[in-house]
């Protein structure tokens, strides 16, 4: 039953996401936002709203494992099979402006998650500190990408972007009624689906015998990151695979600056012993993975693609293997 529990948790949370994100930029187009913001917020925000809500309930629900797991283990499977996976299929390219400067971004983030963590528990400064960093970030993105428009637009003729092409997101809402219902639809959902999949990740850590830790990092942080997997893959199959690179690189700096930087300021979140010896260190090490692509441009190829998934399946062996303490208690 925990299993389905399970399924049923992380589609809803996908599903409730989807919805709410919808809801939401059509709120921002009617209230008038620029596609460019809304992009870069109400849009950015959406989509990471499933790692989000898991890790909150998580906290409260006093499952720092899962909580933590869901960030770091979305990290790593979004370097090792988000990329490893579609380039597979087809070559991912990397040489789009600014994909150096974000990697190192993403390696400094995590850097400064890392030793927030050894001081740990992670509280509401070392959150707002996060926090804070990420709102920089947008920041700069918002005002470099507002430069780069300003000189499309008049290269030209003043065209402007469609709201229904930010990000990919299609089928927004455009009536009062529609916008209200889809995000209070999303609103149920999310929370409705954190609950369920905490919930059923703890009853299957007691029932395989690993810890909550574990799960985390795998079957939760695996299933919220479908998205990005699915709409990757897509991507690759129609040869659209250029953005993948800065799609995950966006996704995974704000999974530590805003996901554990909106956590750690709602409640206190103690770091487990596992992760300051491994785990975190596997996060970053996925990280540099992508670094001799930024730097050299040469696209992701189907050899290092498949060393990637490689390296997630031996990942996934090495965090799902029972712990000492747990098979003594079964035997």
């Amino acid at each position: 039953m925990s299993y389905l529990t399970l399924i049923g948790g992380i589609a809803l949370l996908l599903l409730g996401g989807d919805i709410l994100i919808r809801g939401a930029v059509g709120l921002a187009e009617r209230l008038g936002i620029p596609a460019l913001t809304i992009g870069l917020t109400v849009v950015a925000f959406g989509t990471s709203a499933p790692e989000l809500v898991v890790s909150v309930k998580a906290a409260f629900a006093d499952a720092p494992g899962i909580a933590i797991g869901n960030v770091v283990g979305s990290n790593i499977a979004n370097v090792l099979l988000v990329l490893g996976l579609p380039a597979l299929i087809a070559a991912t390219r990397c040489d789009q402006a600014g994909i150096l400067r974000n990697s190192i971004y993403v390696i400094g983030a995590s850097l400064l998650f890392i030793a927030l963590c050894y001081a740990g528990p992670l509280g509401f400064w070392h959150g707002a500190l996060l926090l804070s960093l990420m709102v920089l970030f947008l920041a700069e993105t918002g005002r470099r990408a507002a430069n780069h428009r300003n000189g499309r637009t008049r290269g030209a003729g003043g065209q402007t972007q469609s709201i229904e092409q930010i990000d990919g997101v299609a089928g927004v809402p455009h009536t009062a009624w529609a916008i209200f219902a889809f995000t209070v639809i999303g609103l149920v959902g999310l929370p409705a689906g954190a609950h369920l999949t905490v919930q059923a990740a703890r009853q299957i850590a007691a029932e395989w015998g690993i810890t909550e830790a574990a799960i985390g990092l795998t079957v939760v942080a695996l299933g919220t990151s479908l998205p990005e997997l699915a709409t990757t893959l897509v991507a690759a199959l129609r040869r659209h695979s250029g953005l993948a690179l800065g799609n995950v690189l966006g996704s995974n700096l704000f999974n530590i600056l805003g996901i554990m930087g909106i956590a750690s300021m709602l409640t206190p979140i103690a770091v487990p012993e596992r992760f300051l010896g491994v785990d975190l260190w596997i996060m970053l090490f996925t990280t540099l993975l992508v670094m001799p692509f930024a730097i050299s441009h040469r696209p992701l190829t189907r050899l290092p693609a498949a060393g990637f998934v490689i390296a997630y399946i031996a990942y996934i062996v090495l965090v799902m293997m029972p712990t000492p303490a747990a098979l003594a208690a079964v035997y």
